[in-house]
């Protein structure tokens, strides 16, 4: 075979590659409907890179590999819009919205007017340049007129192709408007990270999105997670007049678009959608502030025209703020597993977004310095779908006399050692690991339903075999008998066998959860699941340094470096030799995982559930092999139905999708 010969056929391995991965990436990010695995990606996405490596001159552009810039960007260019990306007017009642009908109608005259509702996203705005189908620019909204030049930190987007799809590509260049933004659970996960780290939290998903996208450094922006919706396709020579059919352009062009927009012929069933939306926020993947409603005709659009740095064609009906007023009775001090000292409002219940709240976080002391909150003020808490309740505020005219500033005392609540803030960190940390509040949430982690599923093990049992000195250490549960459990409190002769028999079951659980329930700092269930899939055994996973760990996919620096340092301590190896003995399996090889009896099948959860959150719920199915998504659809097998479930239920009803309640779920995944 000549060089010429096998040239050739090196090109075509890379360019399928590079096609594939691609199409992988629109399966999972776009459709949320993959074909292959994380590990089987991955393999690809190695052979690529290596091959890449080997051979540069086939290297492109659009490269799956050529997301992440290798060079952090010293600052970011100022791009001057084609179009000016205008700002929408706000309507905040059903009355307002009539009255925006009024006015296009009355600057349309006897024209026919159709509007199209899309629910309003609360994120980033930006702004999306394609030459020949290829992405080369993309930008921030800025003043208006003019943004930053972001393009190296959107490449890191995942569900941004890089390349259009279909008749993308056939245009010489297109620009496409929409919102970039995080996902709840990626902003829960991201906090919390911060937490841990003694770094300030982020507000709210969109000031998490808004600050990641100003990072100079794209390796950083890669880890967060972002996400990209758009809802707007601007180019002349696009044929369609329809912003509606335009929105369906942009989908068979490979963007993902809400599946929440509808086209209608009257203000009354705009009202509708907006109605129908409003209840359904608490349950979407995202954050919305309301419905954006725009005359469908592009013709029309531009015969209403703009005032001032708003279109007349266009509005925002912004739903009502989750806010309330209630006293503050008490600030206490909560320890986590890893030391970190979280200041915790005491509220007077209050109910608030269709659940009745107690109680708030303060995050750190900065944030009560900075609201000069006080035990016994009349708070704001506010709450945004599922984030986190908060206190925005303090109505100071209501304050009782006598009052005092909160101060950070100099030990720990718990276990009375002293504390520590190291410089740059927003939390306070307990320097004594063997300090009871943190032994006890490590104890908690480790036999949660997510991690070894120690059914029986609850905190009030944990707290008397802590003070019991019973237990230290989660391998001091396999060495626990009967007859250590039959005094204590509550539990009696069949109570204790049941808890002994429990603790034998949990040996069962395969390498995955046992390495999420170590409690490694940063590996949650999802990594933890990618590394054992990976490294295959702990021998393997510790053996492995911080570069080969990186070279994971979805394992960055922070994580690894994790990783390492939690295997650099002698505690912890001796722990794991322990449970090794104890007859727990940290391989794949050697676990005996659940079958995947429920692969192929997917499920859509919906109101609240009562044994379990909708996190473990969502563990359940995914451990047997299952898929939960967020929007039932006829693909959908399942809809498992809590209190206050919503129009989801209504909609698996109207296609016939079975429906399950708690019980039905539990037993259908306790059977498998």
């Amino acid at each position: 075979m000549t060089s010429r010969t096998v040239s050739e056929s090196i090109r075509k391995r890379i360019t399928k590659l590079q096609r594939d991965l691609l199409n992988h990436d629109y399966r999972y990010f776009v459709l949320a409907d993959p074909v292959i695995s994380d590990r089987e990606y991955d393999t690809l996405m190695r052979e690529l890179i290596e091959l890449e490596e080997q051979y540069p001159e086939f290297r492109t552009p659009e490269s799956p590999t050529q997301r992440v810039g290798g060079v952090p960007t010293k600052e970011f260019p100022t791009v001057t819009h084609t179009r000016p990306m205008l700002s929408l007017s706000n309507t905040y009642n059903e009355d307002e919205l009539y009255d925006f009908d009024r006015r296009v109608r009355n600057g349309l005259g006897e024209e026919e007017v159709m509007y199209v509702a899309e629910i309003k996203f609360d994120g980033v705005a930006v702004t999306l340049h394609y030459e020949n189908g290829v992405f080369v620019l993309g930008a921030t909204r800025g003043d208006g007129m003019q943004g930053d030049d972001i393009t190296v930190n959107l490449r890191t987007v995942r569900s941004i192709p890089l390349q259009l799809r279909n008749d993308g590509r056939k245009y010489n260049r297109l620009e496409i408007r929409g919102e970039v933004l995080m996902f709840k659970e990626d902003f829960f996960a991201l906090n919390k990270y911060r937490e841990e780290q003694g770094q300030r939290l982020f507000a709210n998903p969109r000031n998490a999105t808004a600050g990641t996208l100003k990072l100079q450094d794209s390796k950083i922006v890669a880890q967060r997670k972002l996400r990209f919706f758009a809802y707007q396709l601007l180019d002349e020579d696009v044929k369609s007049n329809s912003h509606f059919e335009r929105l369906n352009m942009l989908i068979d062009m490979g963007l993902p678009v809400s599946d929440k927009f509808e086209r209608y012929t009257s203000v009354e069933k705009v009202i509708g959608f907006c109605r129908d939306i409003e209840k359904e926020r608490d349950e979407l993947l995202y954050e919305i502030d309301g419905v954006v409603v725009k005359v469908d005709s592009l013709t029309l659009q531009e015969k209403l025209g703009t005032i001032a740095k708003s279109p007349r064609w266009a509005t925002a009906y912004k739903f009502t703020a989750r806010q309330a007023e209630t006293t503050l009775n008490s600030i206490v001090l909560q320890v986590g597993r890893v030391g970190t000292i979280t200041p915790v409002a005491e509220l007077e219940p209050v109910l608030l977004g269709g659940t009745t709240v107690k109680r708030a976080t303060l995050h750190n002391a900065d944030e009560i310095e900075r609201l000069d909150v006080r035990a016994g003020d009349t708070v704001i808490v506010e709450k945004g779908g599922d984030v986190i309740p908060k206190i925005t505020g303090v109505v100071k005219e209501k304050r009782p006399k006598g009052t005092r500033a909160f101060t950070f005392p100099d030990t720990c609540p718990v276990c009375k050692s002293g504390i520590k803030r190291l410089d740059g960190e927003a939390n306070y940390f307990c320097i004594n690991t063997e300090c009871p509040a943190q032994i006890r949430g490590r104890l908690e982690h480790f036999v949660s339903r997510q991690a070894m599923d120690i059914d029986g093990l609850g905190e009030a049992i944990i707290e008397q075999l802590i003070n019991r000195k019973l237990v230290i250490t989660p391998a001091d549960l396999y060495e626990l008998k009967k007859d250590d459990l039959v005094p204590l409190e509550r539990m009696g002769e069949k109570s204790a066998s049941n808890l002994i028999n429990a603790i034998e079951k949990s040996k069962a659980q395969p390498f995955n959860r046992i390495l999420y329930a170590l409690g490694i700092r940063h590996v949650g269930q999802g990594v933890a699941r990618i590394l054992a899939e990976e490294f295959g055994s702990i021998d393997e996973l510790q053996k492995a340094g911080e570069e080969e760990l990186t070279a994971v996919r979805e394992i960055g620096p922070r994580i690894a470096q994790s990783v390492t340092a939690y295997f650099q301590e002698r505690n912890n190896l001796e722990m794991i030799e322990r449970l090794t003995k104890a007859g727990l399996v940290f391989s794949l090889q050697g676990s005996e995982e659940k079958k995947q009896t429920l692969k192929d099948t997917t499920f859509v959860l919906t109101g609240a559930l009562d044994s379990l959150t909708r996190d473990e719920a969502k563990a359940l199915v995914e451990t047997l092999g299952g898929k939960v998504t967020s929007s039932v659809s006829k693909k959908t097998d399942y809809v498992v139905a809590g209190a206050d479930a919503g129009s989801k239920l209504n909609k698996a009803r109207e296609l016939n999708i079975t429906v399950l309640n708690e019980e039905e779920f539990l037993n259908m995944v306790k059977d498998h």
